[in-house]
């Protein structure tokens, strides 16, 4: 600790640390990250997913009710129909600053100096 370090102030860094790993937890499943990405344009019925996600019903289901328990999404029922929208524009803000600085590592793994990649090595 530092002379201008409290053990308050760890403690909420402790727990802020605590907090953004639980949401990168969250998010290091590749088909939350397709779910959030076809539901950035609007919401989406289970169905309408599924035409959009090459997966079955029930592990959308399954990553779906995930989601929608940490309050990433949110959804209502429409008929028999259950609709998934965005909740946490923050998350998905998050996840498209990531994917894109990945997309451009991978299509330029080159172009970018070392201290500018998120990815430690050349991806190829």
């Amino acid at each position: 600790m530092t002379a201008s370090s409290s053990p308050s102030d760890l403690a909420d860094s402790d727990r802020i640390f605590e907090l953004a790993a639980e949401l990168f937890g969250l998010m290091a499943a590749p088909m939350r990250l397709r779910i959030l990405s076809a539901l950035c344009d609007g919401e989406r019925s289970v169905s309408q997913l599924l035409e959009k996600i090459d997966t079955t019903q029930p592990n959308l289901s399954q990553h779906l009710n995930v989601l929608y328990k940490s309050g990433v999404l949110s959804k209502r029922k429409e008929g028999t129909q259950v609709i998934y929208r965005v909740q946490s524009e923050k998350a998905v803000t998050l996840c498209r600053a990531v994917c894109t600085q990945i997309a451009i590592e991978v299509d330029e793994p080159l172009q970018l100096p070392i201290a500018e990649r998120l990815l430690a090595r050349a991806v190829a």
